[in-house]
């Protein structure tokens, strides 16, 4: 398409491409049978509904082929492409792409398929249930500061800790030798 001077918008979900649709009321659709939330089908109708002269292309697998060609024949589009799409069958089908827009005759059956919701759903009422008990209030926990003789006491002892661990350490590793911390312990007797 680009080749011909054309732009190009791509949606992948059949709703939005109703939307989509009519707000940029393009020259001409291609669509695929495969959509999330709304078919081919049935955009191609809803597009048609808006736009009588909408120009749809369906496109399809040769899996898919016949079902595409009745969605297309429903909905007036204008021809179905098989994919993969090339530069080739584009042209040998040009002249049914751009000539002129058959009738839909699905669209009188568009709200049998696709039928809108115009009376009010009754939601059934939720059942009642006993109130809640009112909430526990609890009283907030409140830390006491420690002395600052304990607080020194469990620095100093923390400490010693860590000195005796890297010093355990420091012998296996071989650098410290144990017998030296004697001599030194016995200094300080």
């Amino acid at each position: 398409m680009s080749r011909r001077g054309w732009g190009t918008e791509i949606c992948h979900d059949g709703d939005k491409a109703v939307d989509e649709y009519v707000r940029l009321e393009p020259d001409m659709v291609f669509l695929s049978l495969d959509l999330p939330t709304m078919d081919g089908h049935i955009a191609a109708l809803e597009m048609r509904e808006t736009d009588s002269k909408a120009r749809i292309v369906f496109v399809s697998s040769k899996a898919r082929l016949s079902k595409t060609r009745d969605a297309a024949y429903s909905s007036g589009a204008v021809t179905t492409l098989v994919t993969p799409i090339t530069f080739g069958s584009m042209e040998r089908q040009w002249e049914e792409i751009v000539g002129g827009i058959p009738d839909a005759p699905g669209l009188s059956d568009l709200d049998a398929l696709y039928p809108a919701i115009e009376e009010p759903v009754d939601i059934p009422a939720f059942p009642s249930f006993p109130p809640l008990p009112p909430p526990i209030v609890l009283e907030p926990v409140v830390e006491k500061e420690m002395p600052k003789k304990r607080r020194k006491l469990k620095l100093l002892i923390l400490t010693l800790v860590i000195i005796g661990s890297l010093t355990g350490i420091a012998h296996n590793l071989g650098y410290v030798e144990i017998h030296l911390l004697d001599e030194i312990l016995q200094f300080f007797d």
